[in-house]
């Protein structure tokens, strides 16, 4: 279903628009495009191509499309509504990207409607051409952000027709889709859309700097060799050829000391309009103070066994080495890869020299400091950590990224590949499904199946550990991630 106009053309780089009616009936039984990306070798790797299950469908500019599935129609239900925000950072990805995105099985089992939502992606929904477009291009660089707000007031003005509770929305992503949530909930504009926020796997407490997001705008319109005066012609160009041009300005401007932005200079901006400069929930009584959330991460993030079974293999000296030069989605450790390789050993005794370099790498970071920061706020925050393995690839695929996503959506049958299906990883589907339907109910996920889930502090770190057998242990890495 369309919840904003076309985005091609005089509509590039602005902020979304209504979309135009239409007579008759809408066939809304296929999904929407997914929004502009580089396809080019998206299946080239067979085994993530085979474990992910990817679904891509036709890309183009007019991608401002959301799914909906619902239990009845118009029937004044007033259900929960989950509002599922994809991964692929800020460049990728779409609303059905896998399997474990499909919303049924949890609408069916808890009642409530689910919404997936497609929204500009990289240099077309966060290209920031303020510093050279003038007052009409201001908003440029959050357009991909505020089409997520556009989608969230398509869901406030028109979700009672699918059976839904517009004063009951649940924003929940994962990886990128995670820190899209904590930049949905820092907008003012999305300021009573969102009652709860769930991110998985990825976080934010701060957007892009804008000077970053400026400079690579400045790049931008010499790489395509314009003056200030003839921005408009960036709308004009294909967009296949502006991916391509864009990313080769930011390529340029990032090789500038202290220009590499986040995740290669298109993300979301902090102008002090759309998005607030410095760190995310900072007062105390601030903006979604009042918002509940839960955050999840996994316990192997990344790990390079899952398509390369030699690594199963390899010695501590070998992963410290290797931890020198890169640690996961970050750079590498350097000097201190050693005693930070020694520190979480010591905390996983048990673990093997590949498991306890995913573990460095995967580290929670990120997620413990987006729970320090909320925790100062009046609403709970719950903290989880997944550590549950498939049997598949001989075991060597682990509490993978992306992992957990069906476990949450009661999808563990439909993502074969990613659990081998069957009783085992449906008996911690039921609980985790429970849990969130509870948390999308009350903003409490307690009672629903899981041990006793006490709201997290900084102080102890109280953090969920999702197994076959869960509990509660009180932040069980401390130690070692505090000396990254």
């Amino acid at each position: 279903i369309p919840y904003g106009a076309d985005t091609g053309g005089k509509n590039r780089f602005m902020p979304p628009q209504l979309p135009k009616p239409w007579e008759g009936i809408l066939p809304a039984v296929w999904w929407g495009n997914s929004a502009p990306q580089n396809m080019e070798n998206r299946y080239g790797n067979a085994w993530a191509s085979f474990v992910d299950h990817w679904n891509y469908d036709d890309v183009s500019e007019d991608c401002l499309k959301l799914n909906i599935w619902t239990p009845a129609l118009d029937d004044g239900g007033n259900r929960p509504v989950m509002v599922w925000l994809h991964g692929g950072g800020y460049t990728n990805g779409n609303g059905i990207e896998q399997d474990g995105y499909m919303g049924e099985n949890l609408s069916r089992k808890g009642d409530i409607v689910f919404v997936s939502v497609n929204h500009r992606l990289g240099p077309i929904g966060f290209s920031d051409l303020s510093g050279v477009g003038g007052e009409k291009y201001a908003f440029s660089g959050n357009a991909g952000a505020l089409d997520m707000v556009a989608a969230l007031e398509w869901v406030r003005d028109n979700i009672a027709h699918f059976g839904g509770d517009p004063g009951n929305v649940t924003i929940m992503g994962q990886s990128g889709g995670g820190a899209k949530v904590c930049v949905l909930a820092a907008m003012p504009s999305a300021k009573g859309l969102i009652h709860k926020a769930v991110p998985l796997s990825g976080s934010s407490t701060e957007a892009q700097n804008q000077e970053v997001s400026r400079k690579i705008g400045g790049y931008i319109l010499k790489e395509a060799g314009l003056t200030s005066a003839e921005v408009d012609k960036l709308q004009e160009i294909p967009w296949k050829e502006y991916l391509l041009l864009a990313n080769k300005a930011s390529q340029k401007a990032s090789a500038e000391p202290g220009a590499a932005g986040m995740r290669g200079g298109f993300a979301p901006v902090a102008d002090g309009v759309v998005l607030p400069k410095g760190k995310f929930y900072s007062e105390a009584a601030g903006l979604s103070s009042d918002v509940p959330m839960l955050i999840c991460t996994t316990f192997h993030e990344w790990g390079m066994a899952r398509t390369d079974p030699a690594m199963e293999a390899i010695t501590a000296d070998k992963a410290k080495e290797m931890l020198k030069e890169r640690a996961g989605f970050r750079g590498g450790l350097g000097d201190k890869a050693g005693e930070v390789y020694d520190a979480y050993a010591r905390l996983f005794p048990d673990a093997k020299p590949i498991e306890v370099m995913t573990l460095v790498a995967s580290n929670r970071k990120g997620a413990i400091e987006t729970a320090d920061a909320k925790a100062v706020q009046q609403a709970p925050v719950y903290l989880a950590w997944f550590g549950w393995e498939p049997p598949l690839f001989n075991n060597r695929m682990r509490a993978f990224h992306c992992l957990d996503i069906c476990f949450w959506y009661a999808n563990t049958d439909l993502m074969l590949t990613h659990t081998g299906g069957g009783k085992r990883p449906r008996d911690l589907s039921d609980k985790m499904s429970s849990a969130l339907l509870q948390f999308m109910r009350t903003g409490d996920p307690n009672g629903a199946g899981l041990p006793v889930w006490p709201r997290y502090t900084t102080e102890k770190g109280e953090t969920m550990i999702l197994n076959d057998a869960c509990e509660v242990k009180n932040d069980p890495d401390r130690e070692a991630r505090q000396l990254l």
